[in-house]
């Protein structure tokens, strides 16, 4: 008998939280298909009907949820009507805060930052990842040399010092809160932590 397409969906779905749990439990490069098929109660074959490898699988995995970074990047795109340096300021905050709220992005996120190490394998996820904070910062860049934002930088603090620096934090800030909940709490300090940076940055926040 012919799979249905739920039917389909629901191995395709099962496949992927079996990846999910194993990549967090062990690492990435420790999972073998061999063990998420067992993990998930399929076949060895029914993975690769939905997956090419576990680099696609890793990838489809990524996709499931849309990381910091990439919501981040997709709003600067757009722009803020009004105060700029406000809106970034909240934007950084909402994002972050967010992740507290998504148990599955808070797998996802941890898996990328703390479970996945760098192999052949993996290199178009990881370059898929390594665009978007690159397109971050180059964003951020441009953002803080339009005016009025550049007039109001630190003495000696550039656009792109700016810009490294802010993506720095946040990158440190959920990786930090990722391998610890506990060492802060992130929706109680993360407005203080940027209003901080911020504060570093320009002469006028």
């Amino acid at each position: 008998m012919r799979r249905t397409k739920e039917e389909a969906e629901k191995t395709r779905a099962a496949i992927l939280m079996a990846a999910e749990t194993l990549f967090l439990e062990h690492g990435v490069a420790k999972t073998s298909l061999e063990h998420i098929a067992r993990h998930a109660g399929v076949t060895r074959g029914a993975v690769y009907w939905h997956f090419e490898n576990k680099a696609h699988l890793f990838h489809e995995m990524l996709n499931q949820v849309r990381l910091p970074i990439e919501q981040l990047t997709e709003q600067l795109c757009k722009g803020f009507e009004n105060n700029p340096i406000l809106a970034l300021r909240d934007l950084c905050a909402d994002v972050i805060q967010s992740l507290a709220l998504d148990q599955q992005k808070q797998r996802i996120f941890t898996i990328l930052l703390h479970r996945c190490e760098l192999t052949e394998e993996l290199q178009d996820a990881m370059d898929r990842h390594n665009e978007f904070v690159n397109q971050f910062i180059s964003l951020c860049e441009q953002y803080f040399s339009q005016d009025p934002i550049s007039e109001h930088l630190q003495p000696g603090i550039t656009p792109r010092l700016a810009a490294t620096t802010l993506n720095a934090l946040i990158v440190g800030l959920l990786s930090d809160w990722l391998r610890d909940p506990e060492l802060f709490d992130l929706q109680q300090d993360t407005r203080p932590i940027l209003a901080v940076l911020f504060n570093g940055l320009l002469r006028h926040p």
